[in-house]
């Protein structure tokens, strides 16, 4: 099935997830937290104030395995909304990290580890 590209008013378009990227949808302070931890390791991401959450990529396949509490995966059957190139401001949708030829995705790991870490306080006073 071919990625859908759904323009909108804003210049926004809509893309299908799960066919050359997976995407994760993370809580917009904790995602901020981990764009900081990962530095220069974070690929692209999207600030999407009216969820709030951040959108990051990652390789395709990875939402079949991801198990973080707090994040959604996104893959077939999901779509992620994309700013045009370069709006790194709203409002509605922008690049909080614009994406380049070399930094579309951020290494699962890497993320999953900087996630942990943005959460680790909040975890720590936690009753389960």
């Amino acid at each position: 099935m071919p990625t859908m590209h759904l323009p909108s008013a804003a210049g926004c378009t809509l893309h299908d997830a799960g066919h050359t990227w997976d995407a994760i949808r993370v809580p917009r302070s904790v995602g901020l937290s981990s764009m900081a931890i990962l530095g220069a390791r974070c690929g692209a991401v999207v600030d999407d104030p009216l969820s709030p959450a951040l959108y990051f990529f990652v390789p395709l396949g990875t939402a079949d395995a991801w198990d973080v509490q707090n994040t959604r995966a996104l893959t077939v059957g999901s779509t992620v909304t994309i700013p045009p190139p370069r709006r790194t401001d709203g409002p509605g949708p922008h690049w909080r990290m614009c994406p380049g030829d070399d930094r579309w995705l951020t290494d699962p790991d890497a993320l999953r580890a900087a996630i942990a870490d943005a959460l680790g306080p909040a975890r720590e006073g936690r009753k389960n």
